[in-house]
């Protein structure tokens, strides 16, 4: 059986959850090995979860929010931004391959980007294998 990759998503609910919501409507084709975790905001993700979801055995984590300056909480996407750069370099350290992880920015009306995000992050870790060895995922 094919190696398929597990995708976690942390999508803010006034910009990239909705553009999901409307790529279901449209019929836009997404693989379906992602887990989408509506958040209000993407500031408001603390990089333990991430953390937590590659201990746990995510193959990739996503957090898509509004497009910088277009926050619905003034500067909550700058704030995501400046942790996850943060978090960015701490999981390559951790020797973490840098496509397993990803901030993007998608509105409402993108669900072509949101699915094509999706497609290409689902290709990419496929092409890499698993973030974990198969017998130690918990």
């Amino acid at each position: 059986m094919p190696f398929e990759p597990r995708l976690l998503a942390f999508t803010c609910h006034w910009c990239a959850y909705a553009a999901a919501d409307l790529a279901g409507i449209n019929r836009i084709p997404c693989p379906p090995n992602v887990h989408l975790i509506r958040v209000m905001c993407s500031g408001m993700v603390h990089p333990d979860l991430v953390m937590k979801a590659f201990q746990q055995g995510a193959d990739g984590v996503l957090i898509m929010g509004c497009h910088l300056g277009e926050c619905h909480y003034r500067d909550g996407n700058m704030r995501a931004q400046t942790r996850m750069t943060l978090l960015g370099e701490m999981l390559e350290e951790m020797d973490v391959e840098p496509g397993r992880f990803r901030l993007v920015w998608c509105s409402a009306v993108e669900a072509e980007r949101f699915a094509g995000v999706i497609r290409e992050m689902t290709e990419e870790i496929r092409a890499m294998g698993p973030s974990l060895p198969p017998d130690s995922t918990p």
